[in-house]
C-alpha cells in the first residue's frame, strides 16, 4: 500500500543555548523509571517543540556550584535526552529516564539532592512535523517513551495511534497519554520484545493513509524497523524517524 506523502518531518535549525538549572522535584512513576523536575529563571523561554528533539544534560557532582562559564559547564559529566514536558514561562522542565546500574544520568536522576545543579544544552535543531498525519505508529523501549509521550500529547485529537512499547517487568505500568483512538501493545522483556513484533506485522497491520512513524530503541531494531517501514509499509521516508538509542555492547 502506497501512500501520498501529504505529511512528513522537517528539521528547523534552533538557537541552541546553555541555561543552568537546579533539581526541583522527583517523582518515580514505576519502580525502575523517574521523572524529575529542573527549574531556574534560565529555562524561561526554553523551547523544545519536536516530540522527539534532544538536549544535552550537563550534571554538576555533588556538592558542586553551578560553574560561571559554559566552557566550564561542558567539562562535567553530560548525556542526551527528551524532554517530556515543560513550562516556558515558569521556567522548569521535565525528564523521565530510566534507572539502570550503569548510567550516569540515571544515577543522577535517582539519587541526587533535591537542588542539586545542572545545565540543559539545546535542542539545536527540531523535527518538526508538517501537515497533519492521518494516523501515528510508534514504537520503541522505555528510552523511547518521553518522545512516544510527547507524540501523543501533540497529536490533533482523535487521531488514531498503534503504540508498541518493550519494557521489563518493573515498568508495564509506565503512564503513557492513551485514549480511545489509541492501540496499546505492551511485551514485556524477557518473554517479548520489539524486534521480533515488528518482524511479524504484516500490510494488514499498518494503519490507514498518510502515517507518521516513529521507532526508537536498541540498534539492532533500526534494520527490522525500517524495512517494516520503507518497504512493506511503504511509509515515504520523510514521514519516518528510526533511532538506535543505544547498543547492547
Amino acid at each position: 500500500m502506497t501512500a501520498t506523502a501529504t505529511v512528513g518531518f522537517q528539521t528547523v535549525p534552533m538557537e541552541s543555548t546553555l541555561r543552568s538549572a537546579t533539581l526541583l522535584s522527583r517523582t518515580w512513576l514505576t519502580p525502575a523509571y523517574v521523572r524529575v523536575r529542573l527549574a531556574g529563571p534560565e529555562l524561561r523561554g526554553f523551547n523544545a517543540p519536536g516530540a522527539d528533539d534532544h538536549v544535552r544534560l550537563f550534571l554538576a557532582p555533588p556538592g558542586s556550584a553551578a560553574p560561571p562559564t559554559p566552557e566550564q559547564w561542558r567539562e562535567f559529566d553530560s548525556r542526551e535526552y527528551t524532554p517530556v514536558d515543560n513550562d516556558t514561562e515558569a521556567g522548569w522542565v521535565d525528564f523521565d529516564f530510566l534507572v539502570h546500574a550503569s548510567g550516569t544520568g540515571s544515577e543522577w536522576a535517582a539519587n541526587a539532592r533535591i537542588g542539586s545543579v545542572c545545565a540543559i544544552g539545546g535542542p539545536r535543531r527540531s523535527n518538526a512535523i508538517a501537515g497533519e498525519p492521518d494516523a501515528l505508529f510508534l514504537a520503541g523501549d522505555e528510552t523511547a517513551i518521553p518522545a512516544i509521550t510527547r507524540f501523543l500529547r501533540q497529536r490533533r485529537p482523535g487521531t488514531p495511534a498503534r503504540v508498541v512499547v518493550e519494557v521489563s517487568a518493573d515498568n508495564v505500568q509506565v503512564p503513557l497519554p492513551i485514549d480511545d483512538a489509541t492501540t496499546l501493545t505492551i511485551l514485556v522483556r524477557p518473554g517479548e520484545n520489539l524486534a521480533e513484533a515488528l518482524a511479524g506485522m504484516t500490510a494488514t497491520d499498518r494503519p490507514s493513509g498518510n502515517v507518521l512513524a516513529f521507532v526508537a530503541a536498541e540498534s539492532g531494531v533500526v534494520p527490522i524497523a525500517r524495512e517494516l517501514l520503507g518497504e512493506r509499509w511503504a511509509i515515504p521516508s520523510e514521514a519516518v524517524i528510526v533511532k538506535g538509542y543505544w547498543r547492547k555492547d
